[in-house]
């Protein structure tokens, strides 16, 4: 049995009164903040986790959307907060990206206490139907016979979409010009109309098109794609040849500062419930399996993704504004 698998089988036995009769539990209502708007994939895993927290803890959990900015704007809020377990948040790596590409008055490292991750899914290459590439090799050989001429969408400048959409072509050696949109929906739109045509995103993102044919599936950015219904099974880029691979995750966050005993009770009330199989079944809707991590390990992944993320930026010039 894995690390991860190990945690979730230990904290799912705990008995509900080792939370809820915790001294340093706190007694108050507890804010989960979700720094996007409601039905996007940030709220979707933070609102049945709040189910069952508040099932586990006897403390009700409350979500409040605070969206504005790339989430620049709820991490504000979260980041100045009192620290006593009564605020936490629910935000994928967009959030820490956005601090890159945005003066933010908080840091990602300095300002949170990075709880455990949630779940963790693979983007996906996909192609409009029109452009004459089968998979990732030959997607790579038309991009380097025609630098520039193939045009990727995105949900914004600076978002994850645009970070690993950059990453990937600084991997393959390719040029792609990037068409950044106003959301991913108008982008997989202009995708399926042929405006665009290649597009690294969830599979959740474009499920609809996907099914219907309307967009080309090429590859996994990553391993780890649950099984979903009507979507066609593809291979990795590594797997087709290019040294790469790049996932995402979401997290639970705390402003800076929590006890030690505080910290250690709300992680081991997630990690219990990601341990719910119903709740796989959810993050499974957007492509994402349950990935909780140790008490220590989040702020690593943290930490390593920020210095990928940076180095990412400077090679693709994708500047603060």
């Amino acid at each position: 049995m894995n690390r991860r698998h190990l945690l979730t089988a230990l904290a799912a036995t705990l008995p509900l009164p080792a939370f809820a009769q915790s001294p340093v539990w706190p007694t108050r209502p507890v804010r989960v903040l979700v720094p996007f708007p409601p039905g996007g994939s940030n709220d979707v895993f933070a609102r049945p986790l709040a189910e069952r927290l508040q099932a586990r803890t006897g403390t009700p959990f409350v979500i409040e959307n605070r969206a504005g900015a790339a989430g620049a704007i709820g991490a504000e809020q979260v980041a100045r907060s009192p620290a006593d377990g009564t605020t936490l948040m629910v935000a994928s790596v967009s959030v820490p990206t956005a601090s890159i590409v945005q003066r933010t008055t908080w840091d990602p490292e300095r300002d949170f206490d990075a709880i455990t991750t949630l779940a963790r899914a693979p983007f996906f290459i996909m192609v409009n139907p029109q452009v004459p590439a089968k998979d990732v090799k030959e997607l790579v050989a038309l991009a380097k016979r025609r630098p520039g001429s193939l045009n990727y969408g995105t949900s914004g400048a600076g978002g994850i979409n645009h970070f690993i959409s950059e990453s990937f072509s600084q991997a393959a050696g390719i040029e792609m010009a990037h068409v950044p949109y106003r959301g991913t929906a108008p982008a997989v739109t202009d995708l399926i109309a042929g405006n665009i045509q290649v597009m690294l995103t969830t599979v959740a993102s474009a499920s609809a098109a996907i099914r219907e044919n309307r967009v080309r599936l090429l590859a996994a950015t990553a391993d780890g794609a649950p099984p979903t219904e009507g979507i066609p099974p593809v291979t990795t880029v590594k797997q087709q040849g290019v040294d790469w691979s790049f996932d995402i995750w979401w997290g639970l966050f705390a402003p800076r500062g929590l006890s030690t005993d505080m910290r250690a009770a709300i992680h081991a009330a997630a990690v219990g419930a990601l341990g719910d199989p119903a709740l796989a079944r959810i993050y499974s809707y957007e492509g994402a399996v349950p990935a909780p991590v140790g008490l220590d390990e989040f702020p690593k992944i943290l930490a390593a993704d920020m210095i990928r993320f940076r180095q990412i930026a400077q090679a693709a010039n994708i500047k603060p504004e």
